[in-house]
């Protein structure tokens, strides 16, 4: 049984962002990650929050292993859509598609840790997504750097599978003393264009 709504996107794309960038230290990450927990998507929080606190114990590492892990979780969520959805959303204008993106973008962070929320605003041109109780986050001290670079990679990877070039960067983090992780993302002006300022829900 899955502990906490850990999904099982979250899980394989640390897997495989581990794979990549420490590859010699993959067999001590599969001590919390193994293929049985993979395979049946029994892998819950208390594995997750073990695997991310050795990992910020690799330095520069766990940069990249979260930022490969959040455009994994961006491509893959995309391999699982319909040949119809992708369609639909490759020929919507550029404003309904951004905005199609970032209710899907919401939908993603839920489904990667249920006790995560995603709220987004569009105002003049940029997108404010704010990010309640990241798992990335979630740490005894305050550190020095964000932690959230996960969401940023994940939603910037997802924009560029459809053609727009937008690029979110973590502006807060909750692991840094902040209320909630936050990201801006400025959209291009067609990707703007509809309303000045709106909410997606």
């Amino acid at each position: 049984m899955r502990d906490a709504g850990i999904g099982r996107v979250l899980v394989a794309s640390l897997h495989q962002g581990i794979a990549d960038v420490l590859p010699t230290r993959l067999g001590f990450y599969e001590n919390w990650l193994n293929a049985e927990g993979l395979r049946g998507g029994t892998i819950g929080l208390g594995a997750v929050n073990a695997v991310l606190s050795f990992l910020r114990q690799e330095g520069d590492a766990y940069r990249t292993i979260t930022a490969r892990a959040g455009e994994y979780t961006a491509e893959w969520t995309v391999e699982t859509m319909s040949s119809f959805q992708r369609s639909f959303l490759n020929a919507a204008p550029a404003w309904l598609r951004t905005r199609l993106l970032l209710r899907i973008g919401r939908r993603v962070v839920h489904d990667c840790f249920q006790g995560t929320r995603a709220a987004v605003r569009v105002r003049n041109g940029t997108a404010r997504i704010n990010v309640r109780d990241s798992v990335f986050c979630s740490v005894r001290d305050r550190v020095e750097h964000p932690l959230c670079g996960f969401y940023a990679a994940m939603y910037t990877r997802l924009f560029a599978m459809f053609n727009l070039g937008s690029m979110a960067t973590v502006v807060a983090c909750r692991a840094t003393g902040e209320q909630m992780c936050a990201l801006n993302m400025p959209l291009s002006a067609e990707g703007s264009s509809a309303e000045s300022a709106l909410s997606i829900s």
